[in-house]
């Protein structure tokens, strides 16, 4: 009897992107809410070129005016322009949003990989890392804002410390399971230096989960900006931001409301976009879920 010998086709790699874009077509939700979250991004970045009115020019005669031809969504209190203010607040909102979820993914993946890595260190860190995780994220943000005042940088500070415990225990969690494999004890026993270990073989390990979650502190980054400066313990009232428009038009919320629901509908629809595509980079670089696509 002659054997035959059967040939597997080698398994075609797809890259990260392509897993990505796949599932963002796939979905019309997610197609809907990348499409919104580009525009969103796009026009806070050419503000400056597509508002059409100053955002920041007191024109009191105007005041309170209710969307028409000229101002699309009515005025504020000040006579300024509701939509060009909107526009404009959202550099401030999505400044806050990646520069928190970029500090906070930097600051935890140092964290973490020492935490996991180094064990004598690991229980010094996680207790500091459970003390701030015991605060409510609001309040010690308001706590930091007060004692150094307002301000964007300040802002982003208080916004990105409460995140970062996050971070680090998830950082933790995967080197803590990495440091294990085979390949790692066997770069141990040949003498590499702990930074080489960590660079070459841990950190690669942490890219997926950390971008995931870099998606959701993003989306909560820019909720807490606007829960902050609603509060009044955000940027200076001054400097439009999707959060101070909110919380200067609270007052006059019977006579326009569109002063408060225009800007907290466009908070609401940049959140469930960013989480949305969120979930689609989670279900690209999720192994488990690339194998229940194989099976099916």
């Amino acid at each position: 009897m002659t054997g035959q010998t059967t040939t597997v086709a080698p398994r075609e790699t797809i890259s990260p992107f392509a897993k990505v874009r796949d599932i963002v077509l796939s979905s019309p939700i997610v197609m809907v809410a990348t499409a919104l979250l580009a525009i969103i991004v796009l026009a806070a970045i050419f503000a400056p070129w597509i508002v059409p009115h100053d955002p920041v020019r007191l024109t009191p005669s105007v005041r309170l005016k209710p969307p028409n031809e000229e101002y699309w969504l009515g005025t504020d209190a000040f006579g300024r322009d509701l939509f060009s203010r909107i526009i404009t607040g959202g550099r401030i909102s999505l400044v806050i949003g990646v520069g928190a979820a970029i500090a906070a993914v930097a600051a935890g993946l140092l964290l973490g990989l020492l935490a996991g890595y180094i064990r004598w260190m690991d229980a010094l860190l996680m207790r500091m890392v459970d003390g701030l995780m015991a605060i409510p994220n609001v309040l010690l943000a308001i706590a930091i804002v007060s004692l150094w005042g307002a301000s964007l940088w300040t802002v982003l500070f208080a916004i990105t410390i409460p995140e970062v415990p996050r971070v680090v225990r998830l950082v933790r969690s995967v080197v803590l399971s990495a440091r294990e494999e085979p390949y790692v004890e066997a770069a141990i026993a040949a003498g590499s230096s702990t930074w080489l270990i960590m660079r070459r073989h841990l950190v690669p390990n942490t890219v997926a989960p950390l971008i995931i979650q870099g998606t959701y502190i993003c989306a909560s980054a820019i909720l807490t900006e606007a829960i902050l400066s609603f509060l009044g313990a955000g940027i200076n009232p001054e400097t439009p931001s999707w959060g101070n428009i909110m919380a200067e038009g609270r007052i006059y919320f019977q006579i326009n409301p569109g002063i408060v629901l225009w800007p907290g509908l466009v908070v609401s629809v940049a959140i469930l976009s960013i989480n949305l595509l969120g979930d689609a980079v989670r279900d690209a670089l999720d192994p488990r879920m690339a194998q229940r696509g194989i099976d099916r």
